[in-house]
């Protein structure tokens, strides 16, 4: 969630609540507020069985981040 265009708000509204719906049906999440570099992120994204992407605008509506996750 997050991102670094004009909709991070949104963005953000919308990862804080899918995270809680999850944590509410007994998932375990890791929330990861994205801004610009996703290589800090690579150890708890491999260690990830599943990336639910809330990111609206820039790079999460590019294709840029899509792209990353399906490299790792």
């Amino acid at each position: 969630m997050g991102g670094n265009s004009p909709e991070r708000p949104v963005s953000l509204k919308t990862g804080a609540a899918v995270s809680e719906a999850l944590k509410s049906l007994g998932y375990e999440v890791t929330v990861i507020n994205y801004e610009s570099d996703l290589a800090q992120w690579i150890p708890e994204l491999k260690a990830s069985d599943l990336v639910f992407l809330a990111l609206h605008g820039g790079d999460g509506e590019s294709g840029q981040v899509q792209a990353f996750l399906e490299i790792l």
